[in-house]
């Protein structure tokens, strides 16, 4: 589902106009960058936590000109499901 698909569904259940919920939508994402960008994890009870999660330095390995390459310790976004949600999916998705 991409964002428009989602600025549609909440406009046609909520009756509020798209352009508006595609502001607020917006807000929410650039928010949430925000947050991340400053080391700071958001929370969204029932959904998931939004964090950075730290790799270590390492040695990896350029294939087709076969030389190590050294890459630094970064952080990268992360998303943890909160349990409601990871029962919801697991619930749905039974395979019979």
């Amino acid at each position: 589902m991409r964002k428009l698909e989602i600025i549609n569904k909440v406009s046609s259940q909520t009756g509020i106009d798209k352009s508006d919920v595609q502001e607020t939508i917006e807000a929410v994402l650039i928010t949430i960058k925000e947050a991340l960008k400053n080391n700071d994890s958001v929370f969204i009870r029932g959904f998931g936590t939004f964090s950075n999660k730290k790799r270590a330095k390492k040695i990896a390995r350029n294939i087709s000109t076969n030389t190590a390459i050294i890459l630094d310790a970064h952080y990268v976004p992360h998303f943890k499901p909160s349990k409601i949600l990871t029962k919801i999916v697991k619930d749905n998705n039974k395979i019979v």
